[in-house]
């Protein structure tokens, strides 16, 4: 038998792997000894019968053409055998996936309101839907698990050694995908849904260096960055190898060691391809091949995400040039949905734009007719970065630095699906009492914090909503107020309505092109119940969450309509929706939300039901949600935002 390299140490002391069955039935095969023979017979040394069973293991996945068969792949049948059982034995089963998975998915559809629908399907729909959705995700974590047979069964992966593939791939089967919010790769569960951890070759590389050098008494090469690591960032990496955590030290050199280099990421020149929706090829091959083990962290890496994406709408990538002059580096992604852009990403931090992109996104904005939502975006990405550096340089923020920072008058957008983290950093620390002093110009005594405070000095409310409170707030004209500040924000809306009708207001949400969807608010419009005033008539609208209203559960809608009735709050005329609907178009925000306090209209089944107003898409829609006090199904959660009328001041 071979001598064992030095790293095969790694193996005995951490899976004591010499004394398993399996690498013991593989000596007596290399020694052509019965398998009956006892295993006080076999050599004793642990390094050999390790280093034995992973020369077994290389010939499978490698092994030796056989002579006179020149065209046949003996490497290639092997893998193709053994794939099958690999995936089978390490990716999830749907029956295996649990039931916590699916109420999670149920609590998704219930606080998008969409819980009343779910209840209508039959128990047949909803296994469909289930089975649908589980084998989509689970083919691409096959998927995800199959890079890494293939890559380490690959002549690619001959710089590392044997003992190292096996310790690298008995960790990935053990890990999911990068998490970037916690730095790093959480172990797997039971019946997990998520991929398996992506290959990063460079990373995966400096990882196993270090590891072998460590079994060679070598030091770890931190000059290889091209930059200075800070202490604390080394001494992370040192404490992770010295217990050889292959999960830690991997997350570590994905962080630090990106698929586009530091040079690389100041390189903007490139090019863009369009994945084409109605290409019915390998489109979706193309796209996903040219995204994994580039660190993206954008979920169209998967096949199946890539093929359901690419039949709504084309798909957008912008690839920067390596050092070569290549354009290989996938730096922005812009996925449309029927004709529209859908999203934004980037490869920063949660999937937003990196710094040196700004320029090479607006300019291609400029083709694309919705591009004013999506250049807001880009312009709020540039005014943070302005607010950061100021930060970092220790100057005095603006009140409309301040009133930007705490998104008082519109959400910061940024192109990750959760908000730009800097947010948070810059806000961390600052006395909310003191900016609020810069914001609103006005001192200590100037900001009530219950009814009884107010009078004709204050500028600001920040309190609990009590009865009567709206009377006192609109006899003062205050119309900064907070249940809490910043997010507490409660909105005052003037609204014109009456002198239109139904007809009208369906054809002109028509030809602005507002959706109205499901066939059920067609039915409402259609209802008796649902009339126009023939005059115009001003309105004082306020938009509250329940929790506004002091309700801190799922609630039936008769009990927000007794809330708001003891706050002096009335029930809006129906015909707010659609006129509302046509006013308010800055409703950016994904899956906003707006539901109109009202009177219930019986739609065509006899399912009580108001208007909501979202942003769906690119799209702005008109719906009708099921409001039944009787069906608890149709309750609404604490962040549930109503739209009330005012009563008009005294």
């Amino acid at each position: 038998m071979e001598q064992p390299n030095a790293e095969v140490q790694l193996l005995k002391n951490k899976y004591d792997l010499h004394n398993k069955p399996e690498v013991k039935q593989a000596t007596r095969r290399t020694l052509h000894m019965p398998q009956n023979i006892p295993d006080e017979k076999l050599p004793r040394d642990p390094a050999l019968l390790i280093q034995n069973y992973l020369d077994r293991l290389n010939n499978v996945f490698d092994p030796p053409q056989l002579e006179g068969h020149p065209d046949f792949d003996r490497q290639q049948r092997n893998i193709d055998m053994l794939k099958p059982i690999i995936l089978d034995k390490f990716v999830t089963k749907v029956e295996e996936i649990p039931e916590g998975y699916w109420k999670s998915q149920e609590r998704i559809i219930r606080e998008r309101g969409q819980q009343g629908d779910y209840d209508h399907f039959t128990d047949k729909e909803k296994s469909k839907w289930k089975n649908e959705l589980a084998q989509g995700l689970l083919e691409d974590q096959g998927a995800s698990l199959e890079q890494w047979v293939d890559y380490l069964a690959h002549a690619d992966s001959a710089v590392i050694p044997n003992a190292m593939k096996y310790w690298v791939f008995r960790n990935i089967i053990d890990l999911q995908e990068y998490d970037k919010d916690s730095q790093e790769f959480p172990k797997r569960s039971k019946g997990t849904v998520k991929m398996f951890p992506e290959l990063n070759q460079e990373a995966l590389t400096y990882v196993v260096n270090a590891v072998v050098g460590k079994y060679k008494s070598q030091g770890v090469d931190f000059e290889r960055f091209g930059y200075e690591l800070g202490e604390e960032e080394k001494q992370r990496f040192k404490k992770a190898l010295e217990s050889e955590n292959f999960g830690k030290l991997y997350a570590w050199a994905n962080e630090y060691i990106q698929p586009v280099s530091q040079e690389e990421m100041a390189i903007t020149d490139g090019r863009w391809v369009i994945y084409d929706q109605n290409d019915d090829g390998d489109g979706y091959d193309k796209l996903t091949s040219s995204l994994r083990g580039r660190g993206t962290g954008w979920c169209t890496a998967g096949d199946f995400t890539a093929k359901i994406q690419l039949k709504k709408g084309d798909f957008y990538v912008y690839y920067s040039n390596d050092v070569n002059g290549d354009p290989v580096n996938p730096r922005i992604a812009i996925r449309m949905e029927h004709g529209n852009i859908a999203e934004v990403r980037g490869i920063a931090a949660k999937q937003n734009l990196d710094p040196f992109m700004n320029e090479v996104l607006a300019a291609k904005l400029e083709e694309f007719p919705d591009k004013d939502r999506y250049l807001k975006t880009e312009a709020d990405m540039k005014r943070l970065t302005e607010i950061d550096d100021k930060a970092k340089a220790r100057e005095l923020l603006t009140a409309q630095d301040l009133r930007f920072l705490y998104e008082l008058d519109s959400n910061i957008d940024g192109f990750g699906y959760e908000r730009d983290p800097r947010i948070d950093e810059l806000l961390s620390g600052r006395s909310q009492t003191q900016d609020m002093l810069v914001i609103f110009d006005c001192n200590f005594s100037q900001i009530a914090h219950n009814a009884r405070q107010i009078n004709e000095s204050t500028r600001v409310y920040v309190g609990p909503l009590e009865p009567a409170i709206f009377t006192a707030l609109q006899k003062f004209g205050i119309e900064n107020i907070y249940t809490k500040f910043p997010e507490g924000k409660i909105r005052i809306q003037n609204l014109e309505i009456g002198g239109k009708s139904v007809e009208e207001l369906t054809k002109q949400m028509e030809d602005e092109g507002v959706k109205i969807f499901e066939g059920w608010t067609k039915d409402m419009l259609k209802s008796r119940d649902f009339t126009t005033l023939p005059n115009p008539q001003n309105l004082k609208l306020v938009i509250l969450k329940v929790s506004d209203l002091g309700l801190t559960d799922y609630v039936a809608i008769d009990q927000i309509y007794a809330r708001a009735n003891e706050l002096g709050l009335d029930l809006c005329p129906a015909e707010v929706g659609p006129h509302l609907r046509l006013m308010y178009k800055d409703q950016t925000a994904r899956d906003d939300w707006y539901y109109i306090c009202m009177k219930q209209i019986t739609d065509s089944a006899r399912y009580p039901r108001i208007f909501w107003l979202r942003h769906r898409g690119n799209s702005l829609g008109l719906g009708g949600r099921l409001a039944d006090s009787t069906n608890p199904s149709s309750n609404f959660s604490p962040g549930a935002k109503f739209v009330f009328s005012l009563p008009k001041a005294a």
